[in-house]
């Protein structure tokens, strides 16, 4: 009997980054800036829409950013435990 080799061929798709605008509200860490999200959610039972907030860490290799400032950041590869994304635009 022949042995046949199944192959599966991963496509490595880098896909689209995932960009996000937010609110600086702490630039206190070295080449780091908290960003913070808000999105609104429609709740499942009652419809009513809310607004959520969550905090992302971002990359800000200058130290340009100031608390209070809008920027847009934009999904990278990991480059800590936390920090997943990189301040791209003000």
């Amino acid at each position: 009997m022949t042995d046949s080799k199944n192959t599966i061929k991963q496509k490595k798709d880098g896909g689209k980054a995932k960009t996000l605008q937010g609110i600086v509200v702490s630039d206190k860490m070295d080449k780091t800036v908290v960003v913070s999200v808000a999105r609104f959610v429609k709740h499942p039972f009652y419809g009513k829409f809310y607004k959520v907030n969550k905090k992302y860490k971002a990359h800000d290799e200058n130290n340009q950013y100031k608390t209070g400032d809008a920027v847009e950041i934009v999904s990278i590869r990991p480059l800590s435990k936390d920090k997943k994304f990189k301040v791209v635009t003000k």
